[in-house]
């Protein structure tokens, strides 16, 4: 057992150090584009876009906030990847028990508490990070809420929603550059291996399955947490902008609806803490079905906890009335209640989208398992099968999304929809802890395949 443990070590360490060689040296050109970017938003925001009067010239808002963000989307992305490449081999580690049930039990527990340290970690570092750059501008700038204003909370959150701008410019990098490299190394090692060699899955004696799993880390890992980074800050700065520019909403007597959209995503954690109680200490998973089960549950408590939290936190952050204006008409009035359907609307429309994934994906569910079906005829079939699978795939997200806009545009105009995205991503650190725990998992079988375990250490950590 000994020499086996350390086998598994030594191959993730292995892994660990491809990971942190592809980081750092996808970090080295990053840090090159975001010195020429930064430049490019210090000339154009800070100095060309500068309000007459309000005497910011020269003075990088934009820049340090682009510069926070991008830092921040990288060290969101880093700490997820340590994570997830110390959990690999420990989760294979946990598969290896004798008893099944443990081994289920143990490896789930494993890998996801690996994926609630990149979710809970992400969300609160850049809701923590958002909200000190907040505080630290608004006494450094001095706004003024009063109509007219030279310096106003408008102007302000403009230049706050450069901290999105950084986390995009990152997961653009993060994501896709990671993707590539992941996608390559997989269908790479796999044609070298399987059609070359005749040799099985994550077969030792093929170098490019270390390959394979570096790229599962960088890219579904730290990829991940940058690209959804990303869209979580320029979701709330967005929200932040327009609220500021509704001056019936946010004025001298009501600044506390500035921290609204922060709020939310404040709520989100803890409903999503909650949450993740049921999965280690409530529903154990004991065998392969509860395993679909207990994430899809994860999903289910987590909304239905956080549309409680936000009927209750909406009243007290919202006046009880006030005028919205809507581009082509004259506004009408708001109620605190709006912002509360909108912000649902997008929590509810985000759950079904993700059991609308689980099914088009799941080897649970018909779409998967008559596509594996149609491989018996050959490849050209399968192809055209899996291409017709994925396109009907996308209906459901569209319908969801364009009832979530129009109905959100309808209520309160493009504030409406920024509530909503929020709404969207307002579980997110449980969302993001099954995305990552996916790849935890895969790699956790192909470590166990690379140092020879039993057989059934891989048929748990298949399932």
């Amino acid at each position: 057992m000994l020499s086996l443990v350390t086998l598994l070590k030594s191959i993730g360490d292995t892994i660990a150090k491809g990971a942190n060689t592809f980081l750092f040296a996808m970090y080295k050109i990053l840090a090159i584009f975001i010195v020429i970017f930064g430049a490019l938003v210090y000339v154009i925001v800070d100095i060309l876009g500068s309000k007459a009067g309000t005497d910011t010239k020269y003075i990088p808002y934009a820049t340090i906030s682009f510069l926070i963000g991008a830092v921040t989307s990288i060290l969101c992305g880093y700490i997820g990847m340590r994570i997830a490449v110390s959990a690999n081999y420990r989760t294979t580690f946990m598969a290896m028990n004798i008893s099944e049930p443990v081994a289920y039990s143990d490896a789930f527990k494993t890998a996801y508490r690996a994926g609630c340290v990149m979710g809970f970690g992400l969300v609160g570092i850049s809701l923590g990070v958002l909200q000190t750059l907040m505080l630290v501008y608004i006494y450094s700038y001095g706004p003024s809420s009063e109509a007219g204003s030279a310096r106003s909370y408008e102007n302000l959150m403009d230049l706050i929603a450069g901290y999105g701008l950084g986390g995009s410019s990152m997961a653009l990098f993060g994501r896709v550059g990671g993707g590539i490299y992941t996608k390559a190394a997989d269908v790479g090692s796999d044609l070298a291996g399987k059609l070359e060699n005749a040799l099985e899955e994550d077969d030792p004696k093929n170098p490019g399955v270390v390959a394979d799993n570096v790229g599962d880390n960088v890219g579904d890992i730290a990829g991940m947490g940058s690209d959804l980074f990303g869209s979580f800050a320029e979701a709330t700065c967005a929200s932040l902008v327009l609220i500021c520019s509704n001056k019936s909403l946010f004025n001298t007597e009501n600044k506390v609806v500035l921290w609204y959209p922060l709020m939310v995503s404040a709520v989100g954690i803890l409903a999503c803490f909650a949450t993740v109680q049921v999965a280690f200490y409530g529903y154990k998973v004991t065998e392969k079905k509860r395993i679909q089960a207990s994430l899809n549950m994860q999903l289910g408590i987590s909304t239905i906890l956080m549309l409680i939290g936000l009927w209750v936190l909406t009243p007290f952050n919202l006046p009880a009335t006030w005028e919205q204006g809507i581009p082509g008409s004259n506004g009408h009035t708001c109620s605190w209640w709006h912002p509360a359907i909108c912000v649902s609307a997008g929590l509810i429309s985000g759950f079904f989208i993700g059991l609308s994934t689980d099914y088009y994906t799941s080897n649970s569910h018909s779409p998967v398992l008559e596509i594996a079906d149609k491989c018996q005829s050959g490849a050209a079939i399968n192809v055209i099968y899996g291409l017709a699978v994925g396109y009907l795939s996308c209906i459901i997200p569209v319908t969801l999304l364009a009832i979530t806009i129009i109905l959100c545009v309808a209520l309160m105009g493009m504030l409406g929809v920024a509530l909503a995205a929020i709404g969207m991503l307002s579980t997110l650190c449980v969302g993001l802890a099954i995305d990552s725990y996916g790849p935890i998992s895969d790699n956790a079988g192909g470590i166990a395949e690379m140092a020879h375990c039993p057989k059934n250490v891989r048929k748990v950590t298949d399932a």
